[in-house]
């Protein structure tokens, strides 16, 4: 592969099937895929970013499905491998009353057995910048160490690291969480993080102004929080805090709304913008992708994106 990859994304994919009725009266469920960095890879290529994934796939009844979906998006899944097992797979949907139903189902997939085998160094040092998370490192010890191996490349050959705890009770401890954070921690320039799940539950930490300065400390220079309780996302950066609202208050669907977030800000960063004005691209994109079902199916194309963000 001769071109520079812009992103890099690490992580898991799972089957995505989903109802706009609750899963009790459903009849029909659509299907699709997800994953926290999958959804944020596949936002980045739709704004325009040649991004790679890096991951393991099933060679179940699904695999055609999610290999072909990924190049049909213009992802590099040259390192993408498939192995004997099957894929994860969960169910969202909404019920009449506006609540969110979701489960999955994700032990001992494909994904899970992805490891340090798995990194290749010359396909990190050909890239722009590298995003993995808190959920890629929780699939199993050789995904922890996979992505610890990635960002210890990247970092020794001046490539972007961004990386989400993103939080989940379901998956494992704040303890665990918090472990998995620090073994990686000297290699980041870019954290996003959910105010409550991340800042409150994993650090301690109950406001974003607070949890800007804890990451500055640590050397991490961009800092984004996304709050809901205040309504948009703290961007801190060059020892400056900025408020960026969220786009839209008409949502449907929240899931991987903040990946969606994630990808489109380092699209937009690693195409020039500073953090202030890729966050609040970002913000477009996340308040464009949450006004449908489903995780990847929502994301909207670039030309929509544009539009919107230039008559904001």
């Amino acid at each position: 592969m001769s071109e520079k990859l812009d992103i890099i994304s690490i992580g898991e994919s799972l089957i995505e099937l989903s109802s706009d009725k609750s899963l009790t009266y459903a009849q029909c469920l659509t299907k699709y895929y997800g994953g926290d960095t999958l959804c944020a890879a596949v936002t980045a290529a739709r704004l325009g970013s040649y991004v790679g994934y890096i991951s393991r796939v099933g060679n179940d009844f699904f695999k055609d499905f999610l290999l072909e979906s990924w190049q049909l998006e213009g992802l590099d899944t040259s390192q993408v491998k498939l192995v004997e097992g099957f894929n994860g797979l969960y169910f969202i949907a909404r019920e009449y009353d506006g609540e969110k139903e979701f489960s999955y189902y994700r032990k001992k997939t494909a994904a899970t057995k992805l490891s340090i085998d798995d990194i290749a160094e010359e396909y990190i040092k050909n890239s722009q910048s590298v995003y993995t998370s808190g959920i890629t490192q929780s699939l199993s010890l050789s995904a922890k160490e996979a992505v610890g191996k990635a960002c210890k490349i990247a970092k020794e050959n001046s490539v972007l690291t961004a990386y989400d705890p993103n939080f989940d009770e379901r998956l494992w401890s704040e303890a665990e969480a918090f472990d998995a954070f620090e073994s990686i921690q000297d290699y980041l320039d870019i954290i996003f993080l959910n105010r409550k799940q991340d800042g409150e539950k994993v650090f301690g930490i109950d406001t974003a102004e607070k949890l800007i300065k804890y990451f500055w400390d640590r050397s991490i220079g961009t800092v984004v929080v996304k709050s809901k309780a205040d309504g948009g996302y703290f961007v801190g950066t060059e020892g400056s805090i900025t408020f960026v609202d969220f786009w839209t208050k008409d949502v449907v669907d929240t899931t991987c709304s903040g990946d969606a977030f994630n990808g489109a800000f380092l699209h937009g960063y690693v195409s020039g913008l500073q953090p202030v004005e890729a966050a609040k691209l970002a913000a477009v994109t996340a308040g464009l992708q949450c006004q449908g079902i489903g995780a990847v199916k929502s994301i909207p194309d670039r030309k929509k994106v544009e539009a919107v963000y230039h008559a904001w």
